[in-house]
């Protein structure tokens, strides 16, 4: 939240200074800001809520304000990398060929991407709405202590190897984060309450149980 705004505050300045040379100092420290500090931050907020929803009860699709958190972030990703940061490399580009522009679409846009980190902060304080149609299956388990683990120590190696290459590298958390969404499938795939290895027995031990009531009754 406070990198949007240092952000929005940056954006704001390159469009409303007159002096170019602002224009162009404060578009260049945007982009540096978005590429250093937003982008890798940004990635590692979204893998832990991911990773919370898919170890813990509260899950993906069980609750509405969940749902709409899981959405938005979608939706934050795709706008914050293919879209924003796009359009802050061609501002960059052209005020270093000495035509800065105003960046009035992308200081709208890190508004708008500012406005829902708060509502999603809301969502996650008051939790409003119902549950889900979805939410009628049993209760996901919580995971063992070491998945909480690997998904703070994730976005700390991610962040390390990002600035080690000059730009934004999520694989670990990609890695991890696909490991446990296969992992939590296999824990809610249905069980059949008796598999063919325990039929017999169970058989032999109903004939058994059958056999000595049947004792009883004579006796």
């Amino acid at each position: 939240m406070a990198q949007a705004l240092v952000l929005f505050a940056l954006l704001a300045t390159s469009f409303t200074s007159a002096d170019p040379a602002v224009r162009i100092g404060a578009t260049s420290m945007a982009h540096v800001i978005d590429m250093r500090l937003l982008a890798p931050f940004a990635n590692a907020a979204a893998f832990t809520g991911f990773m919370l929803a898919a170890s813990t009860a509260w899950g993906f699709f069980r609750n509405w304000w969940v749902l709409a958190k899981f959405a938005i972030t979608l939706v934050q990703l795709y706008a914050g990398i293919f879209i924003l940061s796009a359009a802050l490399q061609r501002s960059v580009e052209a005020a270093a060929a000495g035509q800065p522009t105003p960046p009035l679409p992308q200081l709208v846009g890190t508004a708008l991407m500012a406005s829902a980190i708060a509502f999603q902060a809301w969502l996650s304080i008051a939790k409003p709405w119902r549950r889900t149609p979805w939410a009628a299956g049993p209760k996901p388990p919580t995971a063992p202590n070491w998945i909480f683990a690997t998904a703070v120590a994730a976005p700390l190696i991610d962040i390390a190897t990002g600035l080690a290459l000059g730009f934004p590298s999520p694989l670990c958390q990609l890695i991890v984060l696909t490991t446990r969404l296969i992992g939590r499938r296999r824990e809610l795939r249905p069980r059949l309450p008796n598999s063919p290895r325990r039929q017999p027995v169970d058989a032999h031990r109903a004939a058994s149980d059958q056999q000595l009531d049947h004792h009883r009754e004579s006796s």
